[in-house]
């Protein structure tokens, strides 16, 4: 692959963050449009499949992460939880799918402060754990965190050996996003991409929800998160490269 020339790369050229992403336990709910147009700016359209519009809590590892190059001391492997949904915009270049993010934890004070600073986006900092495990052929995720006073975790198990994602399918349009939007206080869109490749998944076997998610993500969505998913997996990751980016018309 031929490096950008220095003087004419986009910022979408150079890479801000790379890691290793893995074990992404991904929960769908069916949400109203209207509790999602708020967090929308100029240009970006809700993205919808078969016309059903959808949230997601993903939990998710972070390894061998590195900030322009450098791995930061204590900073490199950490969990997420990440709440959000999808998006689309029409660029000059065709349509860009990409994800809105309402909120994302983190145990990392410092992964929290930067990723606010530099992309406006939704970071908290907070006690965090995790537990992935393969057992004579069960695999088995939990992620969990403290909010509210109490403990919360979100925790599945499968069988059967991951496969790839098959075209057209709920799990594909979920996972296969390559863009992220956040809204910036001046009312603008900044916009970045985020680089992988094709993911391969387990369906599972059982999927259990021990929380309260109105005191983690307040009360409106956190009604609709009380509710059952309507569908979950877990994608096996792989490595990412997150862009620059740069506000929308500047570039």
């Amino acid at each position: 692959m031929t490096e950008p020339n220095p003087a004419t790369a986009h910022p979408h050229d150079k890479v801000f963050l790379s890691a290793h992403w893995s074990h992404l336990l991904m929960l769908q709910w069916r949400v109203p449009e209207e509790l999602l147009r708020p967090h929308l700016g100029p240009g970006i359209e809700l993205d919808s499949f078969e016309g059903t519009t959808y949230v997601s809590v993903v939990g998710l590892r972070f390894n061998r992460t590195k900030l322009l190059g450098i791995g930061v001391p204590f900073h490199q492997s950490f969990t997420e939880v990440n709440l959000r949904f999808y998006v689309r915009r029409e660029a000059p270049d065709g349509v860009r799918r990409g994800v809105v993010f309402i909120s994302e934890l983190v145990p990392r004070f410092w992964i929290a402060t930067i990723a606010r600073v530099f992309y406006n986006e939704k970071y908290r900092a907070i006690p965090m754990r995790h537990a992935i495990s393969d057992e004579i052929g069960i695999h088995r995720w939990m992620y969990g965190w403290r909010a509210g006073g109490r403990e919360h975790r979100i925790e599945a198990s499968a069988l059967s050996n991951a496969a790839p994602m098959a075209a057209g399918s709920r799990e594909e349009f979920i996972a296969e996003h390559y863009w992220g939007y956040s809204k910036q206080r001046d009312g603008s869109v900044f916009e970045y991409r985020v680089r992988h490749p094709s993911w391969r998944v387990w369906s599972l076997k059982d999927l259990r929800c021990d929380w309260s998610p109105r005191e983690t993500y307040g009360s409106a969505l956190g009604e609709i998160l009380s509710n059952q998913p309507e569908f979950a997996f877990v994608a096996d990751g792989s490595d990412v490269t997150v862009s620059w980016g740069s506000k929308l018309g500047g570039g």
